[in-house]
């Protein structure tokens, strides 16, 4: 892929979060946004933000309007009883999980928006071309290289673990 292509592609974020939002309500789950409220173009009532993040329910029963666009997601939804504009700027969404299970994603740094934004510099390699992948000759190994480890190598348990 050329260095073209790559700079011209469009940010990731809002198809991964239309992505999850539809998974998550087609499992019957609540979805939630993560949001930084302390970002550029973020409009939340001030009340509910807490140590510059807001959690908004984003369920079709808890807002009206969604609009899920490119650039932001918008919606009008009820604080306390009184009935809000929300608009959330893509780049502000942290995670999008389901309340019931948690399940969902941390949205990764999207690197081209943020180099737009002027928040990190993005250093392209030089131009040395790329080669391509060819295929490796399927020669017999020089014999005594084909051993195996000369000694077994124990077996790992699962390294998981349930974080609540």
């Amino acid at each position: 892929m050329s260095q073209e292509s790559n700079s011209s592609m469009t940010s990731h974020r809002p198809y991964l979060l239309r992505a999850l939002y539809e998974w998550i309500a087609d499992n019957g789950m609540t979805p939630h946004l993560l949001v930084d409220a302390t970002r550029h173009g973020v409009q939340v009532p001030t009340h509910a933000v807490k140590d510059g993040k807001i959690v908004l329910n984003i369920a079709e029963r808890a807002v009206s309007r969604l609009e899920m666009a490119n650039d932001a997601i918008r919606f009008s939804a009820r604080f306390g009883g009184v009935s809000y504009p929300v608009t959330v700027p893509v780049q502000a969404v942290l995670a999008i999980y389901a309340r019931e299970t948690g399940q969902g994603m941390a949205l990764p740094e999207d690197i081209h928006a943020a180099a737009d934004e002027g928040e990190v510099e993005v250093e392209l390699a030089d131009e040395t071309p790329i080669s391509p992948l060819s295929a490796v000759p399927s020669e017999p190994a020089p014999e005594g290289d084909d051993d195996g480890p000369q000694t077994p190598t124990p077996k790992r348990g699962a390294h998981l673990r349930i974080v609540k």
